[in-house]
């Protein structure tokens, strides 16, 4: 309660000051906040909508696991060399036209996907799978870095944290609910059209909203003074800053590490589990469950490092305990591929997966070397909001004013 009442009076002197300097918070806001929440938790959906009835998807069109697997693995292939034009359109065209442009993409996707069921003389139903989900994929690159743009233009500084949290946390929330609905509709193939219907209703709202809803990208009043005087760099200075930070570097190889693995554990879950005999159920809810129990621990984690500031720390020990939970994940699945049922669709591709995870601890365990050994900076913006604040508070304490030379009298 005492950290409550703190925060209020914080957050009314902000508001007022910024009132006192023409800044205004637009309650539309939260309209361009739901629609790229509903086309983050969609695009996240569209990722891993094949992934947890993986054996009835390739049963059913005479596919491989391996092209399954494509299904999933092309958001990431696609992302390499669209993340950076994503970027390049959010600064150039505009928050509101790139979310228009995604929500379509997206849209489109998730028919796509459908056209092999509605035209039953497609020789093949891969392409257009593959087709939906590369849409779906180019769509993503767009979404996943707008929640936080969207916090810094529309935005008051006490409400960013929030904003930004909303948006970003409704793609696990996407991939939760694929972990659970997917198997819940798939019972038999003949469910499949059904499946591939459910994941558009929540593509076509976002498009619907995103088309009509949103007006322009930035308010006509900004709402905080970050956001009327951006310190931000252009597109290509910026790029070159990023290139030259070591720290920068070795932080974005290690995290795609951790991204790699929770991907690859996201998409092989089921595959693993199948030829143990374990159900599409099952491990829908193994993955709902390591999904929920990371959000928990990062909200966790994000309290205390809030607190602590140590950052660094909680990073390196975090990785290093992956690379311990990888290794016995690792172990414990060496038997899966020789012991597993004969009832499986798919048993001889399903237990290849099965002998690769050994593998898995190896490239893991240097990823965390690597970060342990290599990752050593300064808290910088911590240092220099620190400094403004203890600036500010000079400059508006009692004494400070007090001892302000006053003008003259004037004979």
């Amino acid at each position: 309660m005492a950290g409550e009442e703190e925060d209020r009076p914080g957050a009314d002197a902000t508001s007022a000051l910024g009132a006192l300097l023409g800044y205004r918070a637009y309650a539309r806001r939260w309209v361009f906040l739901l629609v790229l929440s509903l086309l983050n938790f969609s695009n996240a959906a569209l990722w891993l909508s094949f992934a947890p009835v993986a054996d009835t998807i390739a049963h059913h069109f005479f596919l491989s696991t391996k092209q399954i697997n494509w299904l999933s693995l092309i958001y990431l292939v696609a992302s390499i060399p669209s993340g950076v034009v994503a970027i390049w359109v959010l600064d150039s065209v505009g928050l509101r036209w790139a979310t228009i442009v995604c929500a379509w993409l997206n849209f489109f996707g998730s028919v796509f996907r459908t056209l092999p069921f509605l035209f039953i003389e497609i020789q093949d139903p891969f392409a257009f799978l593959m087709a939906g989900q590369s849409l779906c994929a180019l769509a993503q690159t767009l979404v996943i870095f707008s929640p936080a743009k969207l916090a810094a233009l529309w935005f008051p500084e006490h409400q960013r944290a929030t904003a930004n949290m909303i948006g970003t946390m409704s793609n696990p929330l996407g991939i939760l609910v694929a972990n659970l609905l997917s198997p819940a509709l798939v019972k038999k193939e003949k469910d499949i059209p059904l499946m591939l219907g459910i994941y558009i209703i929540p593509a076509g709202l976002a498009c619907l909203l995103a088309t009509a809803c949103l007006w322009e990208s930035v308010p006509p009043s900004p709402p905080s003074a970050g956001a009327a005087h951006s310190t931000s760099e252009k597109f290509l200075d910026g790029l070159k800053l990023l290139l030259r930070n070591r720290a920068y570097i070795i932080l974005a190889v290690c995290f795609g590490g951790g991204i790699g693995i929770f991907s690859s554990f996201s998409v092989l879950l089921e595959q693993v589990l199948c030829v143990k005999g374990y159900s599409n159920e099952f491990a829908g809810l193994c993955g709902a469950l390591f999904i929920v129990f990371g959000v928990l621990g990062a909200l966790v984690l994000s309290l205390y490092v809030d607190r602590t500031k140590q950052f660094t720390e909680v990073v390196k020990i975090g990785f290093c305990l992956t690379s311990i939970v990888c290794v016995a994940f690792a172990l414990a699945g060496r038997g899966f591929a020789h012991h597993g049922p004969a009832d499986c669709p798919d048993r001889a591709s399903c237990g290849a997966v099965c002998l690769h995870l050994p593998g898995w601890p190896g490239p893991i365990g240097l990823d965390s070397c690597f970060l342990v050994v290599f990752f050593h900076t300064r808290y910088r913006r911590l240092q220099a909001e620190a400094h403004m604040s203890h600036s500010i508070q000079e400059d508006t304490s009692p004494e400070a004013a007090d001892h302000e030379p006053r003008p003259a009298a004037t004979p």
